[in-house]
């Protein structure tokens, strides 16, 4: 299932040479690449690896006698099988993606299954939607692929893996449809809702309480399980619904948090935030600077070249820091940051541009432009911070 993690500032993805890699999440490792993104394996990959080898073992004993513990061997080699098709799932959610314009960092296989990490929001509905729905149908395709397949396969323990792969990408595909986030099918139900209404985010919590509700549908199902398909459930059973709803509650709950926090976004605007500033010479005496900027009653001082360039942004903390005494000694350039690469924004940004924008190049203030290249401000992670606070009370 497709995850979205932070991406480009400004009305869309930005190309992905200019991305730089997050950095490999703890407990993976990296055993390829598809679609130009890493493929990942977390660690706990190798425990349900291991219980498909257990539970396997004795269907592998009755289709060939005799293994012995080569019937781990094999039940090991369907779990491979298995999460291939998973990454097939997975990379139908990174192409389409990239189709779409979406950098794809990495696809990570889990526990649970798969995440394929996309940088950014869908812009319109339809890119939610076709991201989405891509993953389901490409495990139910897998599924009549395989069932196609054991037509013509010879019995024996390739048979028998042909039809575990079939029955498990069916049900994936079938299962992944469930309309409640964290699974596709709530993007889907999302993509659904936002097409009607015209918000997104409205969209996300109509399918995060679609996810809670079918967690509690999965919680109570081995409680139903012997009316509905004759068979007890073993503590097995109970263990994995626990886990499966533990994980849908959270996803969708998280989803949804997200949701009523990104409701509030639009109230931040850097216009509106930005400090009054002076701009300076950049080898003015520092006690100069400061006596300008309260003189203009300026909240902030800007560092420009002899032709009007800006080139730093005074650093508030390092000025508190500079004793008062050798402020008439030391050039103002001292305590101003260089204007490097994401600390120049453009004064109309707002929302979740400005909150990405000021996440992917951390400083304490930032140069406000006009369209123009004029200065219009200096913008200060504090106030932004305030201004979060005080939406989201």
């Amino acid at each position: 299932m497709p995850e979205r993690v932070p991406g480009p500032a400004s009305g869309g993805p930005a190309p992905e040479d200019d991305q730089p890699r997050p950095e490999r999440p703890p407990g993976t490792f990296k055993v390829g690449t598809i679609a130009g993104s890493d493929v990942l394996v977390s660690s706990s990959w190798f425990l349900v690896a291991g219980l498909i080898a257990i539970v396997m073992a004795p269907r592998v004993e009755e289709v060939s006698p005799g293994l012995g513990l080569g019937k781990y061997v094999a039940g090991l080699a369907f779990a491979v099988v298995l999460y291939l098709s998973v990454l097939l799932h997975e990379a139908s959610h990174a192409v389409m993606a990239r189709r779409c314009g979406f950098p794809v960092t990495s696809i990570t296989l889990h526990f649970l299954g798969g995440m394929t990490a996309i940088e950014g929001e869908a812009r319109r509905p339809r890119e939610e939607f076709w991201i989405a729905v891509v993953g389901p149908i490409t495990s139910v395709l897998v599924g009549v692929g395989a069932v196609a397949l054991w037509f013509v396969t010879p019995d024996g323990l390739l048979r028998m893996a042909v039809e575990g792969l079939a029955g498990a990408n069916l049900l994936v595909g079938v299962l992944n449809l469930v309309p409640g986030l964290p699974l596709d099918g709530g993007r889907v139900l999302k993509s659904a809702v936002w097409g009607l209404t015209g918000n997104m985010h409205r969209g996300t919590i109509v399918a995060g309480w679609g996810g809670r509700l079918t967690a509690v549908a999965v919680l109570g199902w081995p409680l139903l399980q012997t009316q509905v398909t004759g068979t007890p459930p073993a503590i097995l059973d109970f263990v994995l619904a626990f886990i499966v709803a533990a994980f849908l509650w959270s996803g969708s709950t998280a989803a949804m948090t997200s949701a009523r926090l990104r409701r509030k976004l639009p109230q931040l605007v850097a216009r509106d935030l930005a400090r009054r500033t002076l701009a300076v010479p950049d080898d003015l005496p520092l006690a100069e600077a400061v006596r300008r900027a309260q003189q203009a009653e300026a909240g902030s001082i800007v560092t420009v070249t002899g032709g009007g360039r800006p080139v730093g942004v005074v650093n508030e903390a390092a000025l508190l820091a500079t004793p008062e005494d050798r402020r008439p000694w030391v050039a103002v350039s001292t305590v101003a940051r260089t204007l490097d690469e994401g600390l120049s924004l453009p004064a109309s940004i707002s929302g979740e541009d400005l909150v990405v924008a000021i996440t992917r190049t951390p400083a304490a203030e930032y140069l406000l432009l006009e369209e123009d290249g004029s200065i219009y401000g200096v913008l200060a992670t504090t106030d932004v911070d305030r201004a979060f606070r005080a939406a989201t009370r």
